[in-house]
């Protein structure tokens, strides 16, 4: 089933979200997450995008180049970046429309809980590490809008407020 995605200025979506718990309390969840992100062309869907208050986020299978299916990160944690940065476009969900710029590490060390329970460590590359941090960005209330330059953030500001006014 296709969820209502929150779009920017819902207060949800700058809520730093509350510990997810378990997976059993993710799991009921994903199948309508995952079919909500691809229904959009997204790469990426964090919880309370789709209205959740829980620490999570779904990453989809485009986003790996090791052929890694779509995967579910529970309450993750970024445990270091590199220095070595890059820009790339980045777009949302929440934020249709906009597209912008976005200097990022392109290498970080992550840690969660995978949908089995089990403790995860690992390195993330390229797009995924790029994915991982957007959407993490999401779960702690940060756009990827809030990542640009402030005169690229005046210059589409009026679309920002027409995004807000919607929800309004």
């Amino acid at each position: 089933m296709l969820l209502p995605v929150r779009i920017y200025g819902d207060p949800i979506l700058r809520k730093k979200l509350a510990a997810a718990g378990s997976p059993e309390e993710v799991l009921p969840h994903l199948p309508d997450m995952i079919e909500t992100m691809y229904d959009d062309d997204g790469i990426g869907l964090s919880a309370n995008q789709v209205g959740l208050n829980k620490r999570f986020f779904i990453i989809g299978e485009a986003a790996f180049e090791n052929g890694r299916p779509d995967s579910v990160f529970i309450d993750p944690v970024i445990l270091g970046a590199s220095d070595e940065t890059g820009d790339y476009e980045e777009g949302c969900l929440s934020v249709p429309g906009i597209r912008e710029d976005v200097e990022r590490p392109l290498t970080v060390t992550v840690r969660y809980t995978d949908p089995q329970g089990e403790k995860r460590e690992e390195i993330l590359t390229g797009l995924a590490a790029r994915v991982f941090q957007h959407e993490f960005d999401h779960i702690n209330g940060i756009f990827f809008v809030d990542r640009i330059s402030s005169l690229r953030r005046t210059l589409i500001s009026g679309k920002l407020k027409k995004l807000i006014n919607q929800h309004s």
